[in-house]
């Protein structure tokens, strides 16, 4: 029996050595030489370019909203949006969808309000600029979004809607791998690359 004990304690210790240390170990090390962008959570000197950040300027263009703007289920009357769900306007976001459906009141006043911010913009918004994305953490928009936010940019930046629209081009990520999802834009690196032009 103290054989058999002694047996289990060093298996024990064997696989604690091996799953719990070198597995661990060596999964950041592939991730760490194969992803290193991805591994060390894509931070620029400006955020991540997995998260989606809040981008509330018309010197910028801007995300999807989130769930701490005027989606949020328990509606919060002093923020104005954004599309950080981590952060908007001081207060703090929520990282889920709000499950309010097609009949609820709260939705449809929330999405005219929004819809009404981007006119004012002089921006004819797409579907997605005025719903959020099922986890509010959604850090791209389709090249159709940063297209028709072209006329608030350039209006603010003094940039023309032809460099603007090469700028767009330019950050449009294809589908991965080339068949998997559809064309995409970073609004992190896009608002990046604006930044440099100004």
């Amino acid at each position: 029996m103290l054989t058999q004990l002694r047996q289990s304690v060093i298996f024990a210790i064997i696989c604690t050595a091996l799953f719990g240390f070198v597995y661990a170990l060596a999964g950041t090390g592939v991730a760490q030489g194969l992803f290193p962008h991805q591994a060390n959570g894509s931070i620029t000197a400006n955020g991540s370019t997995l998260i989606g950040q809040n981008w509330s300027s018309p010197k910028s263009f801007h995300g999807r909203p989130d769930d701490a703007g005027p989606y949020a289920g328990n509606a919060k009357t002093d923020v104005a949006g954004g599309d950080n769900p981590l952060e908007a306007n001081g207060l703090s976001g929520e990282s889920s969808a709000t499950n309010l459906g097609p009949r609820s009141q709260v939705l449809l006043t929330n999405t005219k309000a929004l819809v009404a911010y981007w006119h004012s913009q002089g921006v004819d918004p797409t579907p997605d600029l005025v719903t959020t994305s099922g986890s509010g953490y959604d850090p791209d928009i389709t090249p159709q979004d940063a297209t028709v936010q072209i006329p608030m940019v350039s209006k603010a930046t003094g940039l023309s809607p032809s460099v603007l629209r090469a700028l767009i081009s330019k950050e449009t990520h294809g589908e991965q791998l080339g068949f998997l999802g559809s064309d995409y834009v970073d609004v992190l690196q896009l608002n990046e690359a604006l930044a440099k032009l100004q």
